[in-house]
């Protein structure tokens, strides 16, 4: 359940919603016109958080804050909290509602966007560059992360021929395999963040991931990827 509120005075003009359900709820706040701070609470039992979400908006409306019933929660930007970290209360309603897998949550599975040291890194930088405002191109932003932040080499995808991809393979595996890991993190990180997604970006993530797979086969990594699979098909249909 998601309620927005309002705060307006001479000095100061400020936002403030909460979402809850479950045992958890998230609160962002800020200065009217910024993305503000977002902050998660975890209680033990549903009942619990209710109540407590309760608590809150009853304080919120003692101090002044009006009910805001036309707040846009869809032109807005959403950023984990750092201590919580990937979770699905501060992620975009547009990514929550398409990418309904627990893996875009998951922090821990290498193939999952964020789950890899990569991609960890990479939604951690993607993310910083859009509080400060950065003006940023997101089809070139995977190539400016592993160039300029790592100092590395950055392989497009040329191609998804098995024996050209082999080529590359085997001079270059390091390189395009983080070249590909990045290109689709940032991609489900600009969704995750904003919403949406530059249709550049999509398909050089969605040849990434395709080019991965055709990797994960020439080097023999084991069964071919469902969640890489899946990863591919949402991407596809978003």
């Amino acid at each position: 359940m998601k309620n927005a509120f309002t705060y307006h005075d001479e000095k100061s003009k400020k936002f403030w919603w909460i979402d809850y359900s479950g045992c958890d709820f998230v609160v962002n706040y800020g200065k009217t016109g910024v993305t503000g701070k977002y902050e998660i609470k975890e209680f033990e039992s549903e009942e619990e958080c209710i109540k407590q979400a309760e608590k809150l908006i009853t304080q919120k409306l003692k101090k002044g804050y009006q009910i805001d019933n036309h707040f846009d929660f869809i032109d807005h930007l959403y950023f984990d909290d750092e201590e919580i970290g990937l979770h699905p209360k501060t992620s975009h309603p547009h990514f929550v509602k398409h990418f309904t897998d627990d893996f875009y949550y998951d922090c821990t599975d290498e193939e999952a966007p964020f789950g890899s040291d990569e991609g960890s890194d990479a939604l951690s930088i993607l993310t910083e560059n859009m509080r400060n405002k950065s003006k940023l191109n997101f089809a070139d932003f995977p190539k400016y992360i592993i160039e300029n932040e790592w100092g590395m080499k950055y392989i497009p995808v040329s191609s998804l021929i098995e024996d050209q991809v082999k080529k590359i393979a085997e001079t270059d595996e390091m390189n395009m395999t983080q070249s590909d890991m990045i290109t689709y993190a940032i991609a489900f990180g600009q969704i995750k963040i904003t919403g949406g997604i530059d249709p550049k970006l999509k398909q050089c993530a969605i040849d990434s991931m395709k080019r991965i797979k055709i990797t994960a086969k020439i080097l023999n990594w084991g069964e071919d990827s469902e969640i890489l699979s899946k990863m591919i098909e949402d991407l596809t249909s978003f």
